[in-house]
């Protein structure tokens, strides 16, 4: 069954008021969802017991190491770990990525209740929020040191909600421990969109894990009450520049907003877990009106009462330049899969030294389907 056919039935009978939204939803996850196929069985124990060795041989010396990097400000700070790593002369080849990649798409259907049916859209907003934190002037933040792990910035307004995908990611790190956060983290990312349906999204290795000192203040990541100029700001302190803001402000095609987090509340389209061009569509076909309630100020539609829209997405349509982006973008899918995928790349790298990839090119990682 086509996406594009289940999509129109489910929002015409959303429009017509026929579907309970709890229907609709469970209708959504059985006939949009797709199956992975299960993670590979996790190696046999020898292959690790030289990392494990390893480890408990060298964690002072690799404590010790830990601190001399983080004294200078041209040199990789490295966990533990990652010292044992290379002690052990345990480097990680790409299939050891996919490995993890594998498992990472592997949790997304335990979601159960929660949210849509799938962790895929919380763990692709760890990995942004992780990355978007970059200043490219004082080259501090991004998703290098992976500093979402340490208070405050774990506690900032715009990472509400965000422990649920630090401790899904927790179970996978202890899994693969000589993986560090920030790879872990981006590569859930890039799991993420490729197993919703999204495009391919080039990724290398190389990020390192940093101490609590390096975590960025509060302020970084976009307030969506805010207006075009704000979007500007905060995106363009990162290095993005208009295509790039509305492209990357796609990924509001998946997900849905929590009123206990954020304060806003409802997802953007009719298909929260499954990549699609679907919000800019809605944008331009949908008649939107404030929604009268007592939360923040947001948009609805018109038609169902069922779908949002925030403050910083609407004005994709009322700013000019904005506009006509999200209007080649509503019109063709793959434009804005390519760009998409292009963008998020960037995001996804932003922070990370040069000289600190494993690659010098960005590896594709296969979906679970393709091995």
């Amino acid at each position: 069954m086509s996406f594009s056919l289940f999509r129109a039935s489910v929002r015409n009978a959303a429009t017509a008021g026929s579907l309970p939204r709890a229907q609709l939803r469970n209708q959504l996850r059985i006939s949009i969802r797709k199956f992975s196929t299960p993670p590979p069985e996790a190696p046999a124990p020898k292959s690790n017991t030289t990392l494990y060795v390893g480890i408990g041989a060298v964690v002072a010396a690799a404590g010790a190491a830990f601190y001399s990097f983080s004294d200078s400000g041209t040199n990789a700070v490295k966990s533990g770990v990652q010292v044992a790593k290379v002690k052990t002369n345990f480097v990680p080849t790409k299939e050891d990525y996919q490995k993890v990649y594998n498992k990472i798409a592997g949790i997304f259907d335990d979601a159960g209740d929660y949210d849509d049916g799938s962790y895929a859209p919380i763990i692709l907003r760890l990995a942004w929020h992780s990355s978007g934190t970059y200043d490219k002037e004082s080259k501090t933040g991004g998703s290098n040191y992976a500093t979402m792990r340490f208070a405050p910035e774990s506690q900032h307004g715009a990472n509400a909600g965000l422990n649920v995908a630090r401790d899904l990611m927790e179970n996978i790190k202890q899994e693969f421990p000589w993986i560090s956060y920030g790879d872990l983290w981006t590569l859930g990312g890039v799991a993420a969109i490729q197993e919703m349906n999204g495009p391919k999204v080039p990724w290398r290795p190389g990020r390192v894990d940093g101490v609590q000192a390096q975590a960025t203040p509060d302020g970084r990541l976009p307030d969506a009450s805010q207006g075009a100029d704000h979007l500007r700001k905060i995106f363009g302190r990162m290095g993005f520049n208009d295509q790039e803001i509305v492209a990357l402000s796609g990924g509001h095609a998946v997900g849905r907003c929590h009123s206990n987090r954020s304060g806003f509340d409802g997802p953007w389209t009719f298909s929260p877990t499954t990549m699609t061009n679907d919000f800019f569509k809605l944008l331009f076909d949908e008649k939107w009106v404030w929604k009268k309630w007592n939360g923040p100020k947001q948009l609805e539609d018109k038609g169902t009462k069922s779908l949002m829209m925030l403050p910083t997405d609407y004005v994709l349509v009322t700013d000019k330049i904005y506009k006509k982006y999200a209007r080649a973008y509503a019109d063709d899918e793959a434009l804005f899969f390519k760009d998409f995928s292009a963008v998020c790349a960037k995001l996804f790298e932003l922070g990370v030294p040069t000289e600190q990839w494993v690659s010098p090119e960005p590896w594709i990682m296969k979906n679970v389907e393709e091995k």
